[in-house]
């Protein structure tokens, strides 16, 4: 029973984080290379409202969720917004150094130590015992939940709100989008805001749960197998993804070698980009024009 848990907790945060690259990569074709510095700027994001707000938990996890949300959308109006119209390599290639300046900038802001946001809120975090003898801390209990919420919000979302519709628009023709009145730059921003928010969600749900430190970009990078297994323009395959990244990893652990946690995901993912480049429900043609 533990190990299906700590299967279904390790798949949710890959699930939770992989979803971000995929908003980006539908709506705008780009792979954001910097997503997990993004995912670790929203738990240090807390660190600092959580000692603003003291005393007030809520306040102070509202503001950070705001905070991840408008860096991302800042991101796309400064940075992205200018790569618009060039070739995908020269996005690719600016959110890797997008990524490697805020690692640095997080390492002098908040220092390499690993810190804890939880007490800085006065949250506590027990064990809570699962039928069958297996346990599972609370904030991990509460990331599988919001993994879940976090999909059946995006589903409907993209299926029925006005906003997704556009967003599903741009990224399948955005010639066509742009010619029937869709302001591209504003869905873009958005789709960055949306990727910035849930990837630092997974972020400080994890820091929360085990503290922080700047090695949780590693996290984030191991995530970006999950999507593209699953495939880069699925939401579903990403939920696909994470599940047999996350199984394959666990079962490693405990039963070949510790050692091989961080190597597993990228062996897989090896596998799929022979086998299958596009992923298990991507689309190849899209894929194709990368």
């Amino acid at each position: 029973m533990q190990l299906f848990v700590n299967i279904i907790v390790l798949s949710s945060i890959y699930a939770l984080i992989a979803c971000g690259y995929v908003l980006i990569y539908r709506v705008s074709r780009v792979l954001n290379l910097a997503h997990g510095e993004l995912m670790m700027l929203g738990s240090y994001l807390l660190l600092t409202t959580a000692s603003s707000f003291s005393g007030h938990p809520a306040a102070a996890i509202a503001a950070a969720v705001v905070l991840s949300l408008t860096v991302g959308v800042l991101v796309y109006v400064f940075l992205m917004r200018k790569m618009t119209g060039e070739m995908a390599l020269a996005a690719v290639l600016t959110t890797v150094a997008l990524g490697i300046l805020l690692r640095g900038l997080m390492v002098l802001i908040w220092s390499a130590q690993q810190q804890y946001p939880g007490q800085a809120l006065g949250f506590s975090n027990p064990a809570i015992a699962l039928p069958g003898g297996g346990r599972i801390s609370t904030f991990a209990a509460l990331l599988v939940l919001a993994t879940a919420l976090t999909y059946a919000a995006l589903f409907f979302f993209l299926r029925f709100g006005r906003w997704g519709v556009r967003m599903r628009a741009a990224g399948q023709n955005p010639l066509l989008a742009a010619q029937r009145g869709i302001n591209l730059h504003a869905v873009y921003a958005l789709a960055w805001g949306l990727s910035t928010l849930t990837g630092s969600i997974a972020g400080m749900l994890i820091s929360l749960d085990s503290g922080l430190t700047n090695t949780m970009v590693i996290i984030g990078l191991k995530a970006f197998p999950a999507a593209l297994v699953g495939g880069l323009d699925s939401l579903a395959g990403a939920l696909v993804g994470a599940l047999i990244i996350g199984a394959a990893e666990v079962l490693s652990i405990q039963y070949i070698d510790p050692l091989l946690s961080d190597v597993v995901p990228f062996l897989i993912l090896i596998a799929m980009l022979v086998v299958r480049p596009w992923g298990l429900f991507g689309t190849r043609e899209e894929l194709d024009r990368v």
